[in-house]
């Protein structure tokens, strides 16, 4: 009955911030929390009573150890994928990388331990709680970006923004691009329906490799489609997620545009977009586009490593106690070993 209770307690948070601002991150946090203790809870329950719920709630238990087997062959899988069809940049190694770690640091928190003792004790529970901090928040992130994404935010936009993705060598949209902008296109003919009609304002600059700007190729595409050049107001001098929702903010206000935006981007940036927005103090919600199964998980992860880099103090405040402990324990030690 506990973990009901605290389920309850995280849904009503979670439906507090949400109906405060939906863009705010912690929102993941409290959904992600009220949907794992409400599960736990009701199968504890029913266990009392019920075989099923029982035996329900041992293989969930059995299931965590194998989920972290199975996401990271998983990741190695995309890792390879991912090498093969994007190139060997970073970004797409990210999904390798990290699935390679979770089956190496669990060995390097036992080798340690064995080798080093107290001292490895206290480092190798460091590295659990880092994992298990980074677990928790990745889930959270990828489990509201979803929600987010999906959303029917209930405003009449003003303006619908395209964030631009890169281009062709031909200066085309790319497949990642052109599903933004049928997705931007949908919400687009959806107001006009209802009788709001929102200017459609692509939002890209050029690229040192690109042979024009990418808002250029966005509002080519657009036409084609039947969008026409009064609905259109393009924004081609930005270069960053930032850059686009600034710089498209003061363009629609020099064009005497006043009112709520809706930024149109790929499902797996929406969360970080909106949570951009709400910090420049831009009215605007955020909606996205899907993406290929294969780009998904190394997207993710790109996106939750900017997040955390962008909200690192978070990250210090939460893990520099435990980080300060474990250098104290370690300096202690060090200081008998050499007394």
């Amino acid at each position: 009955m506990f973990l009901l209770l605290v389920a309850v307690v995280f849904a009503l948070c979670f439906a507090v911030s949400r109906r405060r601002d939906p863009r705010m991150l912690r929102n993941g946090v409290f959904l992600t929390a009220a949907v794992v203790f409400g599960v736990l809870g009701v199968l504890s329950v029913a266990a009392d009573r019920s075989v099923v719920a029982l035996v329900a709630l041992g293989l969930l238990a059995l299931a965590l150890p194998m989920s972290v087997v199975v996401f990271g062959v998983a990741l190695i899988a995309n890792g390879v994928t991912m090498l093969r069809k994007e190139g060997r940049s970073l970004g797409n190694q990210l999904s390798l990388i990290v699935g390679v770690l979770v089956f190496a640091l669990p060995v390097v928190a036992v080798l340690v331990t064995v080798w080093f003792g107290i001292v490895g004790l206290s480092v190798a529970a460091l590295i659990a709680l880092a994992s298990a901090y980074a677990s928790a928040a990745f889930v959270s992130f990828a489990v509201y970006s979803v929600v987010y994404g999906r959303m029917r935010h209930g405003v009449a936009p003003t303006a619908v923004v395209v964030h631009g993705a890169g281009l062709r060598p031909d200066g085309t949209v790319t497949p990642l691009l052109r599903g933004r902008l049928d997705r931007a296109l949908g919400v687009y003919r959806s107001e006009a329906a209802r009788g709001n009609r929102p200017v459609l304002v692509p939002s890209g600059g050029k690229g040192a490799d690109e042979v024009r700007s990418e808002a250029a190729a966005m509002g080519e595409y657009l036409a084609a489609q039947g969008v026409p050049a009064e609905d259109l107001l393009l924004e081609d001098r930005s270069t960053t997620t930032r850059e686009n929702i600034q710089r498209s903010a003061v363009l629609l206000r020099d064009a005497d545009r006043h009112g709520p935006l809706l930024l149109v981007t790929s499902d797996y940036h929406v969360l970080r977009t909106a949570s951009l927005a709400r910090r420049l103090g831009v009215d605007a919600q955020v909606v996205g586009a899907r993406t290929a199964r294969y780009y998904v998980p190394s997207a993710f992860l790109r996106e939750f490593v900017a997040l955390l880099v962008e909200n690192r103090w978070v990250t210090v405040v939460l893990l520099g106690p435990f980080v300060v402990i474990a250098a104290a324990v370690v300096v202690g030690q060090l200081t008998d070993l050499f007394r």
